[in-house]
């Protein structure tokens, strides 16, 4: 098996995050997922394992906890989604994407077992559901012992299928917000007592910094019910913010030992709390005696944790622009967004290129940033489920009356054109809306770069 065979296979069942639902959870649910697994021969037991739910910032807290453990010296398997431009991006060892010929590898391995599970009758087996069960695989069969692995939720907690575990080291919550509420729940409580149900018995449940104080409580009741242990980091850890500029930011977090500084490249008030949660549950797990690293490897891995498409800034050249790329798909992600760019790039408006799915609330997200903008730019993904940028516009001039200053374009390039085009030296685009949309504006951008790099070569 090649990989674009590996991966027809892959996309040959449904999407689990575009499934149907139920009540429950996806339509995929952990009985199916189990029995899958034990297939297997339940390769995701016998590692060491930090599973991270969360409304906003699972990724970035699972990059960084990752960074810590590799800069450490320690065999460290990353699980994520969704990814920006392959499937490869999901699955890290040592920080890196893997292979083609190791995903094609794996799949090879697991093929058969898969489909002697779909003729025994399991018929809800889903994309992401495979990537999961492959990701254990690679895990299983890795040249070199994995030592950690850090696994994303795909959606919700209790009933995701990355759910498997009897037994885990952590289990890492991040900030929770109104999302799925047709799936997880009508109110931020409702979605954190899903998002609670990846906290197992005796196991370490990092809790980061909330908004909802319900969330809070209905985390550390499902602490109490399953004997686990919480570290709040908001209760527990003063954080100070110490510089921020586009190169990164210092803050300084009390540890165990006293107060630490730390930096990172990542930008944005959120980052910081991503990075502090992530930090915690390093000390935590250094507590319990599971890890020995110190406070300076801590400090290292957090700096050269680096994560595409969120509040990433992209210089172009020839005409020079700075974009900002960021997948902002809910209001409170692009509440950050907002924040992050009068921090950074104080008393500027900027030019924004946005695309959205169908099922997203543009206007929400349009009323945390619309006071930034001096022209917006409605466009679509290639995904068929992108909302038509005519839609996008009237929604746009539904939340600002005044934001005449909208136009329309049927695809990301044609956007990014139409922006180069209107801004001068020194003006912010921001692209944003959608990582789908993110995806296709960063190939786009990195393609021209690449190209006139190539023909200032022949032609100096």
């Amino acid at each position: 098996m090649n990989f674009q065979e590996a991966l027809a296979y892959i996309q040959s069942f449904p999407d689990m995050e575009r499934a149907t639902f139920g009540a429950r959870g996806p339509s995929m649910g952990l009985p199916a997922m189990k029995a899958l697994l034990a297939r297997l021969g339940d390769p995701h037991k016998g590692t060491q394992t930090i599973h991270v739910a969360g409304s906003k910032g699972k990724g970035s807290t699972c990059t960084f906890i990752a960074s810590i453990l590799h800069e450490a010296g320690l065999n460290t398997a990353l699980y994520t989604s969704p990814h920006l431009h392959s499937y490869l991006e999901r699955f890290a060892f040592g920080m890196e994407a893997i292979s083609e010929e190791d995903f094609a590898r794996g799949m090879g391995e697991i093929k058969g077992l898969i489909d002697a599970e779909k003729d025994a009758g399991n018929n809800t087996i889903s994309t992401f559901g495979v990537l999961t069960a492959l990701f254990f695989q690679l895990v299983k069969t890795s040249p070199q012992k994995v030592d950690w692995q850090v696994v994303e939720v795909g959606l919700g907690g209790r009933y995701d299928v990355t759910n498997v575990f009897e037994s885990k080291e952590a289990a890492v919550i991040t900030p929770i917000s109104l999302e799925h509420v047709e799936i997880l729940g009508s109110t931020q409580t409702e979605i954190a007592i899903n998002k609670a149900g990846i906290v197992v018995p005796h196991c370490l449940c990092v809790l980061a910094p909330q908004v909802d104080p319900g969330a809070r409580i209905a985390v550390g009741r499902r602490v109490h019910e399953v004997d686990a242990e919480l570290i709040d980091v908001a209760k527990k850890y003063k954080v100070k913010v110490l510089t921020q500029d586009s190169n990164g930011q210092s803050f300084s977090m009390e540890g165990p030992n006293g107060p630490v500084e730390f930096h990172i490249k990542m930008l944005g008030q959120h980052q910081i709390t991503n990075a502090t949660t992530a930090a915690a549950t390093i000390w935590g797990l250094k507590q319990k005696g599971l890890l020995d690293i110190s406070d300076e490897v801590i400090a290292r891995g957090l700096d050269k944790a680096i994560l595409r498409g969120r509040f990433e800034v992209l210089e172009t050249t020839e005409p020079h622009r700075t974009v900002i790329a960021d997948g902002a798909h809910n209001h409170e992600s692009a509440a950050a967004l907002a924040k992050a760019i009068s921090t950074f790039y104080p008393g500027k408006k900027c030019v924004f290129v946005i695309g959205v799915n169908n099922d997203k609330n543009i206007s929400a997200i349009w009323k945390e940033m619309a006071h930034l903008s001096k022209l917006v730019i409605a466009t679509r993904s290639d995904n068929p489920r992108s909302m038509e940028p005519t839609q996008i516009a009237e929604l746009l001039g539904d939340v600002d009356s005044e934001a005449g200053n909208r136009d329309i374009t049927q695809s990301v390039p044609e956007a990014i054109k139409r922006a180069l085009a209107v801004t001068e030296e020194g003006d912010l685009i921001c692209i944003t809306g959608s990582l789908y949309v993110v995806a296709e504006a960063r190939q786009y951008l990195l393609a021209e770069q690449e190209a006139k790099k190539t023909a200032s070569a022949f032609h100096p």
